[in-house]
């Protein structure tokens, strides 16, 4: 008998035993996988410390940590029966279900989310496991599967509807969704450039980029459900994507700035514990400090392609300061003025939010607490980096208005965890010392400026320099502000949705 077979027949004895794989016990399931304890003593302690929270709420904070995800459906907004899709919701399906019970209780209709438009998004506690009781509801939600597979329905988490509102897209803008995959924002931009029935084909775009292969086609299969033409998909690390360049009237070439840029970057992924239960087992302070710098890059990227005048929009599924607010921090300090916080606070009528922060600190996975970058030692100097930690300087901290920046707690809204924060370009960036041959109005948004707007004008503009690519700067991040890289970079960080 050979080595192999000795090994697999002692394995097999093993397993007929009492709790072996074979034990019949337990109808043949073995011990099976234990269930996730929904329970991080470091994720508390670093949050409680932290006071994002208000006061007397974190127990609550916690307590819908622990419970699931709603499901949230949103009606396209594009299409010319989204209002009648919205009626036969409210009117057949909803008011049935206001009359069903299961196991001796009435079951809870969906509600509108109050703060998306013309109540196209709602909500539901429903599960898969009711929804097989019922016939009715059985029906309705075989409804919403052929709905979503024809395009008249997504599926889509809440706070994740939030940055393409924020963006007030038009049908003339071009719009550069940095990070897309899997792709529901991107199905909303889309959607949005289509809202005015009075424009059949919009002059702008969006192009949506992923550094994921695989992911980019099912960035394909979500926008083909939409039959839109203003759709381009991509695959670039966002970091250092390149700028392209479109043809003029009279024949010649300009670089490509946005009017509107999503930069969803990839982020530690802590509020989003309510669906993705692993990140209570997997979650520790250095997921951020790994994540940090890839965060940067990515936003300045964005930014330097940003139009003059356009908006962009940063947004994580993380909680962490590091992730935000220390980010945003980083791109205005460096941006010398060029960007500043857009006031968003009544863009969303009855959405919930908490401002942004001004003071945070920073804590290893061993539980060593940091206030500033005079504390951190030598020797973690590549874990951790001074952009991690609040600007020193009072003046210029509160000249930030880091108070404009919105997150989203779990238990204000029965929502999962979000950061948003709305970026205007007021000016090209200061580090942009070598342009390509622009037109003027090519460097600014398409968007019409009134009279007294703080958009300036353009930094003089120098011919390409030896080893710049035309139309696009250097090799990717050449131009940028060099940005220390903290170990681990590559990590693969929590795709949100």
């Amino acid at each position: 008998m050979g080595k192999r077979s000795r090994q697999r027949k002692k394995e097999h004895q093993n397993n007929s035993k009492p709790g072996g794989r074979d034990n019949r016990d337990n109808a043949g399931w073995g011990a099976g996988y234990t269930d996730i304890v929904k329970e991080n003593k470091l994720f508390e302690a670093y949050y409680q410390e932290l006071g994002l929270v208000p006061e007397g709420e974190f127990d609550q904070f916690m307590e819908a940590m622990r419970e699931p995800l709603p499901a949230t459906i949103r009606i396209t907004g594009y299409k010319s029966h989204a209002k009648e899709i919205l009626h036969c919701l409210k009117n057949k399906y909803f008011k049935e279900i206001q009359e069903v019970e299961i196991d001796g209780q009435k079951i809870e209709a969906p509600q509108p989310l109050s703060w998306y438009p013309d109540e196209l998004a709602w909500h539901t506690n429903m599960s898969r496991k009711i929804l097989r009781k019922s016939p009715l509801l059985e029906k309705f939600h075989q409804f919403l599967v052929s709905e979503t597979e024809s395009g008249n329905i997504s599926r889509q988490e809440a706070v994740s509807m939030i940055p393409p509102l924020l963006m007030k897209i038009e049908p003339h803008h071009k719009i550069l969704d940095m990070c897309a995959a899997p792709g529901s924002k991107t199905a909303q931009l889309i959607e949005m450039l289509h809202s005015d029935m009075d424009v059949p084909f919009p002059e702008g775009f969006v192009i949506a980029n992923d550094v994921d292969n695989k992911r980019c086609y099912l960035l394909v299969h979500q926008a083909k459900r939409l039959n839109s033409p203003c759709i381009m998909v991509v695959n670039q690390d966002a970091s250092c994507i390149p700028r392209l360049q479109i043809d003029t009237e009279d024949g010649q070439k300009d670089t490509l700035f946005y009017d509107r840029i999503l930069c969803d970057v990839p982020c530690s992924g802590d509020g989003t514990m309510r669906k993705n239960i692993d990140v209570w087992k997997k979650w520790t302070t250095s997921n951020s400090l790994h994540l940090h710098g890839l965060q940067i890059r990515i936003a300045v990227r964005g930014v330097e392609q940003l139009a003059v005048g356009g908006r962009m929009v940063y947004s994580t599924c993380s909680l962490n300061p590091i992730e935000d607010e220390a980010v945003i921090a980083t791109l205005l300090e460096k941006s010398e003025g060029a960007l500043e916080l857009a006031d968003a606070s009544a863009d969303l009528p009855g959405l919930k939010w908490m401002p942004g922060v001004t003071k945070w600190k920073l804590m290893t996975k061993e539980g060593q607490w940091y206030k500033d970058w005079s504390e951190v030692p030598a020797n973690r100097h590549t874990q951790i980096r001074p952009t991690m930690f609040p600007p020193t300087d009072t003046e210029k901290l509160a000249n930030m208005k880091l108070e404009r920046c919105m997150r989203i707690l779990p238990h204000h809204q029965n929502t999962g965890g979000f950061f948003v924060a709305v970026l205007v370009k007021n000016a090209p960036m200061p580090w942009n010392r070598r342009f390509p041959k622009l037109r003027k109005e090519q460097l600014f948004s398409s968007v019409p400026q009134p009279e007294d707007s703080p958009v300036g004008t353009p930094l003089p503009e120098t011919p390409l320099e030896d080893g710049e690519r035309e139309g696009g700067g250097k090799e990717a991040g050449e131009d940028s502000p060099k940005e220390p890289e903290a170990d681990d970079q590559t990590k693969e960080p929590n795709m949100c949705g």
